[in-house]
């Protein structure tokens, strides 16, 4: 499906936005969202180099119970993570060397989408068709980062799901 069939046409939903003043904090509450994600979700992060998109997916993987090192995955454009206590697997992509839409659809994520959490780094305008479920989270600032988190598709739309999300805004 293309960005613009994943709703580009309806208005972004409200975001949920959350301090992050340290790596730490950073890492702390990506295993707090991890803790949230189930298969089949899909995560596209936007922030700027250095901004913490690899910190926030090592926290997410330690939500999720996962084999490590996560690290980022620039290179090898993909990896996947397999869970250590019989959760989904995290499969981590890095867009940013990719050159379009067509380079993202080789790499063939619709295969392991339903089974896995999908976390795609420099995502944004390209990972968007791969699922109309999908949490959109960006990243701000280095030294004081904040993150927001737009959820968008019917899995995100019911109370349950938006408590969900409205949690991840407390302070820990």
């Amino acid at each position: 499906m293309p960005p613009e069939a994943a709703g580009a046409d309806r208005s972004a939903p409200p975001a949920v936005r959350v301090g992050l003043p340290s790596p730490e904090d950073t890492r702390s509450w990506g295993e707090r969202l991890g803790r949230v994600l189930r298969a089949g979700d899909l995560v596209v992060l936007t922030g700027d180099l250095g901004a913490g998109k690899t910190t926030l997916t090592q926290g997410i993987a330690e939500g999720l119970g996962v084999r490590g090192p996560v690290t980022s995955p620039t290179f090898v454009i993909a990896r996947v993570h397999p869970s250590l206590v019989g959760g989904p697997a995290l499969v981590h992509v890095d867009a940013y060397r990719l050159g379009g839409l067509a380079e993202l659809d080789d790499l063939d994520l619709d295969t392991s989408l339903d089974d896995s959490v999908t976390i795609v780094e420099w995502g944004h305008g390209l990972a968007e068709g791969l699922s109309e479920d999908r949490l959109e989270v960006t990243l701000r600032g280095h030294d004081e980062r904040e993150a927001s988190v737009s959820a968008w598709g019917p899995r995100w739309e019911g109370d349950e799901a938006r408590a969900l999300l409205e949690g991840l805004a407390e302070v820990a």
